[in-house]
Parts: structure tokens; sequence; C-alpha cells
């Protein structure tokens, strides 16, 4: 059974550093793009990073130079770190795997992160 646990959320203050992880179980995840996306209330989703599995990155504008994604394979786990926060990035942050053939995805259950003073 594959798992995907978020951990790391909370409360940030406004210019403030929060990092996230996800840990994943029941998957191969060397051959997972990996990705965190966020969703606040009345928004749509949106993606915050990706990861392939040759370590490429990819960012929306709105977070470009403040977070960094990364991944560790021999752990699992990728992580998000998110700096300079803004009140505008307070959302529910979720964790996403894609294998390399498109086949399968999967989600986390999600962690929160509320920035604000």
């Amino acid at each position: 059974q594959v798992q995907l646990v978020e951990s790391g959320g909370g409360l940030g203050q406004p210019g403030g550093s929060l990092r996230l992880a996800c840990t994943t179980s029941g998957m191969s995840f060397s051959l997972y793009t990996m990705g965190w996306y966020r969703q606040a209330p009345g928004k749509q989703r949106e993606l915050v990073a990706q990861i392939t599995l040759s370590g490429a990155t990819n960012y929306p504008d709105s977070v470009k130079g403040r977070f960094t994604i990364s991944r560790d394979n021999p752990k699992n786990t990728v992580y998000l770190q998110m700096n300079s926060l803004k009140p505008e990035d307070t959302a529910a942050y979720y964790c996403k795997s894609r294998h390399v053939t498109g086949r399968f995805e999967y989600w986390g259950q999600g962690t929160q992160v509320t920035v604000s003073s």
C-alpha cells in the first residue's frame, strides 16, 4: 500500500521559514516525479514545486527564489524549504508522486501552513 505522509506544517511568521517533509512508503521512490501543491480556501489546488527523477526542479513565479524542493532517495523523502514566507502562502500543502510512466499518481493527506504575525 502506497502512503505519502506530510509533516512540518504549522504557524510561520511573515519573513520566516518552514520546512515540510513528505515521507513515502510502498513505492519505488526513485521512479517517481515528486511535487508539492497547495490549496487555499476557495481556491484551486496549485503546483508550488516539482522535482524529477534526475533532480530537475520547477517552480511557479509566485514562489521562485523563496521555496526549494529537494529529494533524498535513500530516505524515500521529499522536502520543501519555504523561506521569506508571506501571508498569501497560507494553505494546505499536499505532496504528490507520479510514476515515470505516468500510470500511477498518489497524494498525501496534506499539512496546514499558516503565515501570520
